[in-house]
Parts: C-alpha cells; sequence; structure tokens
C-alpha cells in the first residue's frame, strides 16, 4: 500500500466492530481477498447506498454514508431472519455490508421486505508490518485466571426482535437498583451498538459481547470457538467483581449456535437462571415445548408478549410459566427473587 493509501485511513468511518483495534498497527494492506477470513479488517469504498444508509462507529455514534466513502469493517457472516444471511467472503469486484456495526461479506439471502445491501468495493485487507493481517482476534481480552465463577442468567427467545435485549436490560438494571454487581453481556450475535449502548445505560457494573472476544460474529463459528469466547467474557465478568451476570443469546432457537449451544452441556452447567423472550403465546408455548425437550424450563416468559394482558394469560395457562414485565424485570424486589434463585442454584452446582 502507497503512503497516500495509508493516508486514507484516518479519513475512513471505522466501525463499532472495529473498536478494540490498535490502528497503529496497521502498516498496509493486500488484496488476496481469497485468503479473507472472519475477522480480518478490510478497508471498502461505498459504491450503492441500499438497505443500510448509515454505519455505527466504533466511538459508539451513527454515521450517514454516501458513495466514495471509505469505510473499515471486519470480514464476518451474518444470519439476520428479518434482514441478510450473509457468508464471511469477499469478492474483489464487490460485496455487501451485512450490518451497520461493520460486517462485510457476500449476501446469500434477505427478507423480501427490506432494500438489497449496501454495496462496497473492497479496496485491501489491513495488515502489520510484518505483513500479517489484521484481525479481531488479535484484539480479543486477554485470557484470564479467574478461580471464582459468577451466576449467569440466560436470556433466550424465539426470533429476532422479540423483546431478549430490553429483557436482558431490565433484568440487569432491577439486579443493579437492589444491590448487585452486574454483567450485562452479549453473547452471541452480529456486532452493533445498539444492544451494547442499551446495556450501558441500565449502570451495569461491567458491559462485554462477543466482539470484546474477538469475534465480528458468532454465526458459522465452531462452537468451541463460541463456548472459549463466552467463558472469556464471564471470566471477565468476575475478575471486575460482578456478583452476577446476565447473558443474551441471540436468535432463535432453531438458530444453528443457539440450537447447538442451548443442547451443549456447557449451557447447563453455566445456566442459574433463564428468561424466554417471545412475541405471542403460541411463540411461548413452542419454545417451552422445546426447552423442554432439551430438558431446560425458563424461570420466566419475557418480550413482547409481556405487553398485552390478553397475551399473558394466555400464555399462563397453556405454559404454566409466569410472564414479567418490563417494570417487573427492573423491580429490584423482584430482580432479588431471580438473583437469589440464581446464587442458591450456583451454590448447588459447586
Amino acid at each position: 500500500m502507497t503512503q497516500d493509501t495509508l493516508a486514507l485511513l484516518p479519513r475512513a468511518k471505522w466501525t463499532f466492530a472495529t473498536r478494540r483495534v490498535d490502528r497503529d498497527l496497521v502498516a498496509g494492506m493486500d488484496t488476496d481477498f481469497a485468503a479473507a477470513r472472519a475477522g480480518d479488517l478490510i478497508l471498502a469504498q461505498v459504491e450503492r447506498i441500499g438497505q443500510h444508509s448509515r454505519v455505527q462507529l466504533s466511538m459508539g455514534r451513527p454515521s450517514n454514508i454516501f458513495p466514495g466513502d471509505l469505510i473499515v469493517l471486519a470480514c464476518g457472516a451474518r444470519y439476520a431472519p428479518d434482514q441478510f444471511e450473509g457468508l464471511a467472503e469477499i469478492d474483489p469486484a464487490g460485496a455487501d455490508l451485512l450490518a451497520g456495526g461493520g460486517c462485510i461479506g457476500r449476501m446469500v439471502a434477505r427478507n423480501e421486505r427490506i432494500k438489497p445491501a449496501t454495496r462496497l468495493l473492497p479496496m485491501g485487507r489491513l495488515v502489520d508490518a510484518e505483513g500479517q493481517t489484521v484481525n479481531l482476534d488479535r484484539f480479543a481480552l486477554p485470557t484470564v485466571r479467574q478461580s471464582k465463577e459468577i451466576p449467569v442468567i440466560f436470556v433466550l427467545g424465539t426470533a429476532m426482535n422479540s423483546g431478549k435485549t430490553t429483557a436482558t436490560a431490565q433484568l440487569a438494571l432491577g439486579l443493579r437498583l437492589a444491590g448487585y454487581k452486574v454483567a450485562a453481556l452479549k453473547g452471541t450475535g452480529t456486532g452493533a451498538y445498539g444492544d451494547f449502548n442499551e446495556y450501558e445505560d441500565t449502570g451495569a457494573h461491567w458491559v462485554a459481547d462477543f466482539t470484546d472476544a474477538g469475534m465480528v460474529t458468532t454465526y458459522r463459528e465452531p462452537m468451541d470457538r463460541v463456548k472459549q469466547g463466552l467463558d472469556l467474557l464471564l471470566q471477565h465478568a468476575a475478575g471486575q467483581g460482578c456478583d452476577i451476570a446476565v447473558m443474551e443469546i441471540a436468535d432463535g432457537l432453531f438458530q444453528r449456535e443457539t440450537g447447538a449451544l442451548v443442547a451443549d452441556d456447557w449451557f447447563r452447567q453455566n445456566m442459574s437462571g433463564l428468561v424466554f423472550a417471545c412475541g405471542d403465546a403460541v411463540a411461548a408455548a413452542g419454545g417451552v415445548a422445546e426447552l423442554a425437550r432439551l430438558g431446560l424450563r425458563p424461570d420466566a416468559l419475557a418480550g413482547i408478549l409481556s405487553c398485552s394482558p390478553m397475551a399473558v394469560a394466555e400464555a399462563l395457562a397453556a405454559t404454566g410459566v409466569p410472564v414479567l414485565r418490563k417494570s417487573d424485570l427492573s423491580d429490584p424486589a423482584e430482580a432479588n427473587v431471580f438473583a437469589l434463585r440464581a446464587l442458591a442454584a450456583e451454590r448447588k452446582a459447586a
């Protein structure tokens, strides 16, 4: 890369997914896009605006984008039934903006209700002074030896936009108001600041997501890699002095990584509480039945369902699982019940 091109990097829009990157390590770029793997940093130019007309910057604010703009993103896959499915592949002739948080790849499917993906022209993979590709995994939180374990309340859901993030944030708020040091964590999904910022707004003691474990997305990552990332987040939460963690798991029970994770022994061994977010009573009944097939039962239902008293009554009658509204989750007395149950489960497991 010429010095003129290198000088363009500070003018580029660095996306949320790159927020942990030490930019001083970037010394050049190559165009070996066939060798690109998930997490590689890509400098791209906006070619044509489609679904995404903005990106999320590493500093935590949105930025409009225009044809000709330069953006630094991470190569990655995406699974979002409401938007795109995409793969971590970079075509030098043109690539797709899969997520505004900074995921570039090849779109393979899209929801018919949205526009085609914003098109990007890849300019190069960023490399360091030794010519090694600059990948997000290099900037993950360091591995720590942490003997302390904290109870984890997982938040699952039926699908995107079922209310998982709101439930996670409101429960974290309730626990914080009850006097606990809370870790609010996004365990899987595609990197974006919306969920991260919502967690931070609750005043949680420590907030992190899988990008802190070196992944732009967990879609199509090996399950061992996903679990290592979750362990890393929990180890750091304990090291930060947190008493309890609330961790959101993205998408629905039938999404590949979510389904594999929930069926894995790791999930049972780490679970001290479970909230299930859903949109209606039928979804609640189906989700509770699927969890029962896996030997799991939620402590509470939440999400969009909780906005409707009629849907709440239907879900309770169908499942026998109590439904909690946002105001219930954020209530310190209600949250303390969750915490005491989770702490008791943690002691029993130990």
